[in-house]
């Protein structure tokens, strides 16, 4: 599970402007945003620098789950 989706909120970012900066298709993205797919380590690394936050603010903890 990740944050992406959160993130994104906070700092006020489009799903297509992230799709864009890492050159994946918008179906990519929306897939990582609604947790219907999670993104390669590699990927979820250049989301996280081109977010401008820790990889650790986007995962959720397996506890903090509900």
């Amino acid at each position: 599970m990740n944050r992406i989706k959160e993130v994104l909120e906070e700092k006020g970012i489009k799903q297509t402007w992230l799709a864009e900066q890492l050159g994946k298709s918008y179906n990519m993205v929306n897939g990582y945003v609604q947790n219907r797919q999670q993104p390669r380590l590699e990927v979820l690394y250049a989301i996280a620098r081109i977010l401008d936050a820790e990889v650790k603010e986007l995962l959720i903890a397996q506890k903090d789950k509900k």
